[in-house]
This record gives structure tokens, C-alpha cells and sequence, in this order.
């Protein structure tokens, strides 16, 4: 059944993850759905050795709500679950967003990627210049899990010809900051993607309005349900830590819409 314009959509989502901490550190954790998104529940645990820890709730740029806690060695475990029982306003564009998500950043190296950029989408501009861009990527990336780093930029991505999802957001974001549209990184649950894992697209600014391209294709954008955004993945990691090392031993998301469209990655749609 697809969805009509205004009726609401009920998402479930969760996360378990187990940690070991080799001393004391510091988890910030980006988990938790972005304020502004009609919640329905909530629920955020976080425990260190079979202890009860408490969360610290940091609100970041655009309604990103971080978790940061404090954990000594150990075992860490943390389960988030959420339902949301509707779809989020719009997010508004400022004019600092115009000139940060022009900018390169870290993992999009526009500056580097112009050539490319002005090579293979000369002439193009707004809505056609956002469908060629994920088409473009789409086509010359594989998806291969595992097959990239933390610290892969979109360079590298399109050398290596393959990458993971925050590997085709950062290209994509790269390419259209060459080209002159602001671009940004959202991560996101999202059901209806596979495999099942947290999941990472793309933002661009046109006519006034954020939209997101997901060039995986992998996963319908009309249920997508935002957790953090950003510049790109340093601004969005669902996991940071400080202090002692942190090893991720198991990771497990889940994301369950009542309701979605099937997406043809053609018609504009934003992030709700």
C-alpha cells in the first residue's frame, strides 16, 4: 500500500551494540532519532560491566541528539529502540548552511573532484544535475560490505571503485559541491534496506529545500527517518570514543516501516 501525501507513517527502529573498552573512556553515541521527529516511544540503555550507566543528552546542529557517557573496562552494552508516529517538518535552510555544505570537507574533497565534476555533468544544473550525479555514481561504484575504512574519502571511493553506503553519500556530495549545489551527509534508519545496517545518504540543496539521493538505490527514501547530519561521516558516526580503546564486538539494527512507497530514486522527496 503506498503512502498518501499527509497520512502519517509509523517506523519502528532499534539498535543493540556490544563494546569492550580496553580503560576508562568516553562514548558520544548518535543513535538516537533528531529531535523534531514525531515519537511515539523511546527508550535508551546503556550498561558497563552489568551496571546502569546515565547518558548525557547533547543537541547538535540541525536536531542531531548525542549521548555521551562515561564507561571504566570492560563490557559495554547499549540498546536504543524507538517508535515514530509521524513525519518531521522539513528541515529549514539557513543561510550558514548555503556556504558550510559548499565547503570540502574531510571526506569530500570537492576541490579536488571539480574536474571530474565539470567533465562529466557540463551543463547540467538543479533537479537534472541531482539525477545525473546519483545515476553517475550508482553506475561506477559497486557495493561490496566490508570493502572500505573510517577513514576512506570520496576520492578514494571513486578509485577503488566500490565502497559502502557512506562511501556513494560522500561522492555524491563531493561531486555536487564541485558543481556549485550544497551538499551534506545525513545518517539515517531506513527500513526496507539490505543488508540491514545504519544507513548513510546524501542532502542537496535546490530551490530552497533539502532533498535526499541515496545512490545505492538500496532502500526506499520516503521511509527513511534522520538520526544525525552533517558535513559528512566525521559529523555523523553513530559511534565516537575518547580516551582508552573501544572495539566494536557486535552490531545489530533493525528498521520497520507500517507503510512505504516503492522509490524509483527519480521524484524529489525529503527526509522526514
Amino acid at each position: 500500500r503506498r503512502r498518501g501525501s499527509g497520512e502519517c507513517m509509523n517506523r519502528d527502529v532499534a539498535c543493540h551494540l556490544e563494546l569492550s573498552a580496553a580503560g576508562p573512556a568516553e562514548l558520544v553515541l548518535s543513535i538516537a532519532l533528531a529531535q523534531g521527529v514525531p515519537l511515539a516511544y523511546e527508550s535508551l540503555l546503556v550498561s558497563g560491566n552489568a551496571v546502569g550507566l546515565t547518558p548525557v543528552e547533547i543537541l547538535d546542529d540541525h536536531g542531531t541528539r548525542l549521548h555521551r557517557v562515561e564507561v571504566d573496562a570492560g563490557t559495554v552494552v547499549i540498546d536504543y529502540a524507538a517508535r515514530s508516529d509521524g513525519l518531521a517538518e522539513p528541515v529549514p535552510v539557513s543561510d550558514v548552511d548555503r556556504v558550510r555544505y559548499l565547503r570540502q570537507s574531510r571526506y569530500c574533497e570537492a576541490d579536488r573532484l571539480g574536474p571530474t565534476a565539470d567533465e562529466e555533468f557540463a551543463g547540467l544544473e538543479g533537479v537534472p544535475l541531482l539525477a545525473a550525479v546519483v545515476e553517475w555514481v550508482n553506475q561506477r561504484i559497486s557495493y561490496v560490505s566490508g570493502s572500505s575504512t573510517g577513514t576512506d574519502s570520496a576520492l578514494d571511493t571513486l578509485l577503488a571503485r566500490r565502497g559502502v553506503c557512506r562511501d556513494f553519500a560522500h561522492l555524491a556530495i563531493a561531486l555536487l559541491r564541485a558543481r556549485g549545489i550544497p551538499a551534506r551527509l545525513a545518517s539515517v534508519y531506513a527500513p526496507g534496506l539490505y543488508p540491514m545496517e545504519f544507513h548513510a545518504v546524501a542532502e542537496a540543496l535546490v530551490d530552497d529545500s533539502w532533498w535526499v539521493v541515496d545512490a545505492t538505490k538500496h532502500a526506499p527514501r520516503q521511509s527513511l527517518v534522520r538520526v544525525a547530519t552533517g558535513r559528512d561521516a566525521a559529523d555523523t558516526a553513530f559511534l565516537t570514543s575518547f580516551g582508552s580503546a573501544v572495539d566494536l564486538i557486535a552490531l545489530e539494527v533493525t528498521a520497520v516501516a507500517e507503510d512505504f512507497a516503492v522509490d524509483d530514486h527519480v521524484v524529489l522527496t525529503q527526509l522526514r
